[in-house]
């Protein structure tokens, strides 16, 4: 295990985008200020999540296609689109466009599995085939096949007036190198190792078996290391860490009690694998940069991770989010060894 942290060379952000239902374009507003903010700030990176029939962005690719057209630097991804929601073919087409008018600034970050609540939608979502759909990672497969430019029909060339092509349009040839696959498993990272994709791990981790008994940092840091083993890239194989962080240098005595409470409502479930699928989740990390930055470089997977994309809690106001933004960007970035533009 090294006993150093690397130096941070990748300061990123997620977001959930929350919203109100009687007025939702004010929250999606929001979204995008945080975003502007971001890159004012230097973030290299800017995430949001996606929530189905929630009151929460069910379309990040149609949110990061306006934040692209307010922005010109900050790499915009999703952690992480659930796949079993999508057409990989679609879904291609989607991202390709988006990454063209970013100017190649795409991240996508995609999962695997059934739909939340399946039993509940699947008659909506797939009222024909809603117990022959595959949600492996065959369905990553597709994905990655149709953005790296494999065909996805045998027809192609001119129809009267038109043209066809037999691979998805826009082609973005560098979006291949930017597809993340978000996991919590030893199997999902060494699949995503295998097949040459970034690996985007969060605040929760699957404990492997009732006989493990390895903390949260030891269990992620094994995946870390199960990845970079079966990627092509080995050691320099990218790795983005999700952690909640809450840094509270410029914060209001309000804010703080806020951030600690909303903590510690949360820590209970971090203390042992919750259930049946035995999922561990990390401690929220509330207090001052250089409270934070210690607790970090005790981290055992955070040791050998270059990149990091914190998540903001779901729940706070966008006052709380700038706040905590431009203490990111100010105090916690450079105690981790982070620098802006130290990533490109």
């Amino acid at each position: 295990m090294s006993s150093t942290s690397r130096p941070l060379r990748k300061l990123g952000f997620l977001t959930i985008g929350l919203f109100d239902g009687d007025d939702p374009g004010r929250g999606h507003e929001t979204t995008l200020e945080i975003i502007e903010l971001g890159e004012r700030l230097g973030f290299d990176s800017a995430w949001v999540r996606h929530r189905h029939l929630q009151y929460g962005i069910s379309s990040p690719v149609a949110v990061l296609a306006a934040a692209s057209q307010r922005t010109r630097r900050i790499e915009l991804g999703t952690a992480v689109i659930p796949l079993g929601w999508e057409n990989p073919l679609r879904l291609a087409e989607d991202l390709a466009t988006v990454d063209v008018l970013s100017g190649g600034r795409l991240n996508p970050g995609v999962s695997v599995g059934p739909p939340m609540h399946y039993e509940q939608v699947r008659e909506a979502l797939y009222p024909d085939t809603s117990d022959t759909e595959d949600f492996g990672y065959e369905r990553v497969r597709r994905l990655l096949d149709f953005v790296r430019g494999e065909s996805a029909t045998d027809f192609s060339g001119v129809e009267g007036f038109e043209v066809f092509s037999d691979v998805v349009q826009p082609h973005s040839p560098g979006l291949g190198r930017r597809l993340w696959y978000g996991g919590g498993s030893l199997a999902s990272a060494r699949w995503a190792g295998e097949h040459g994709m970034n690996f985007l791990t969060s605040s929760v981790v699957k404990a492997e078996g009732p006989e493990d008994t390895r903390d949260f940092a030891e269990i992620q840091l094994s995946q870390v290391r199960a990845f970079r083993a079966a990627h092509p890239d080995g050691a320099a194989a990218r790795v983005s860490q999700g952690l909640v962080v809450i840094p509270t240098d410029s914060a209001s005595p309000r804010q703080r009690e806020k951030y600690e409470e909303f903590a510690a409502k949360r820590l209970p479930r971090t203390t042992s694998p919750q259930g049946p699928a035995r999922l561990l989740f990390a401690p929220d990390l509330v207090g001052s940069s250089q409270e934070i930055a210690e607790r970090l470089h005790a981290h055992a997977a955070f040791r050998e991770i270059d990149e990091v994309a914190f998540a903001l809690p779901f729940t706070f106001g966008h006052e709380d989010y700038v706040q905590i933004l431009t203490d990111m960007a100010t105090k916690l970035g450079p105690a981790l060894g982070w620098r802006p533009g130290a990533g490109v």
